[in-house]
């Protein structure tokens, strides 16, 4: 086992092919892992259309931050019990391990690092991963299911339970029924919110929606759309407005349907400014904009329990399986919408 097949971007060019490239070694404090199952998300699309660019200096990048396998080899200087075998997620973010907050594991710094962005993924039938960032994970977690929990599922989890301090029984509007807004509409649910209330100009992510768990999908082009917002919640407006899609549209929108002390949060992004026509207003009900980024190692942790234990059913998440050498495929599939998916898995 000298090479393997991993899916790389030349950073300059743009350029994406998956090639032959050499196995890594496990240095210490860390251990190479066996790919059972790699997610396929719109940053990847983003690394690769140059929208997004790596903190990193490295020119070739294999790409990846969603991924599951098993342990293969261990580097030295462990410090924990780990054995060869053993099924583990990996965390998407890596802190830089320096500052008191990465070592209490709290919000990583801007020091901290990302899987598959500022450092080689898991495109790829092997990849290294640092001991602190393995999330061990049960038998009966399939690795497709596991493998996008970190971001996928851990970002939009910690935006509305963390960011937005979503509460049993507020109402909650989430904009994009997409890929983290799907899972944002579950996870509300799960955490209670009531009614949840889905926002998506597509009949189809509608109708997704409704089958995540919203209690109303509605057509933000409707010429009656605030006047809905407020019938649905008996002449209220929202606790939380989520921004799944990261466009300013959104955001002057879900600001007009917010309640007195209702907060909005940012977790689609955009390099596009963000302007209130309704200042005015927004300042008279003391509403907040809160501004959203990923997720900690707990959050990851705490969804593969959910997960484990049945409370969170990540199946219908999985759009589709595609072999690791048909990458190109499934980025030209996510980034046309073929098929509207949800989450394409990479399977070496």
């Amino acid at each position: 086992m000298d090479t393997m097949l991993a899916g790389r971007l030349h950073v300059p060019s743009g350029t994406f092919r998956v090639e032959e490239v050499p196995v890594p070694v496990p240095g210490p404090g860390e251990v190479l892992v066996e790919v059972k199952a790699a997610g396929v998300c719109l940053s990847d699309v983003h690394l690769i259309d140059g929208s997004l660019k790596p903190f990193g200096a490295a020119e070739d990048l294999t790409l990846g931050h969603e991924v599951a396998g098993v342990i293969h080899t261990l580097g030295p200087g462990l410090l924990g019990d780990w054995t060869t075998g053993t099924r583990v997620a990996l965390q998407a973010g890596q802190s830089c391990g320096a500052c008191a907050n990465c070592r209490r594991r709290r919000t990583p710094c801007l020091n901290s690092r990302t899987r598959g962005v500022d450092y080689d993924g898991g495109w790829a039938q092997y990849t290294l991963a640092r001991e602190d960032t393995l999330a061990p994970i049960p038998d009966h977690l399939p690795f497709d299911q596991a493998a996008i929990i970190p971001d996928a599922v851990s970002t939009p989890y910690a935006a509305i339970v963390a960011t937005g301090e979503v509460r049993p029984a507020q109402a909650v509007g989430i904009w994009g029924a997409g890929g983290l807004g799907a899972h944002g509409i579950q996870l509300a649910r799960l955490a209670g919110a009531a009614p949840v209330i889905a926002v998506d100009p597509l009949p189809g992510a509608r109708e997704r929606a409704l089958a995540f768990g919203a209690d109303f999908a509605l057509d933000p082009g409707d010429a009656a759309f605030a006047e809905t917002v407020l019938r649905l919640n008996e002449g209220r407006g929202l606790d939380a407005a989520f921004d799944f899609a990261g466009v300013p549209a959104v955001r002057e929108q879900a600001a007009t349907v917010l309640a007195r002390g209702g907060i909005m949060v940012l977790v689609g992004l955009t390099p596009q400014p963000l302007t209130l026509t309704g200042g005015t207003r927004f300042s008279w009900n003391r509403n907040q904009i809160r501004g959203h980024y990923g997720s900690t190692p707990e959050h990851v942790e705490q969804l593969i329990r959910l997960a484990s234990v049945g409370r969170l059913d990540l199946a219908p998440s999985i759009s589709d399986h595609i072999p690791l050498a048909d990458a190109a495929e499934a980025v030209h599939r996510l980034e046309n919408k073929v098929g509207d998916p949800i989450r394409l898995v990479l399977v070496p």
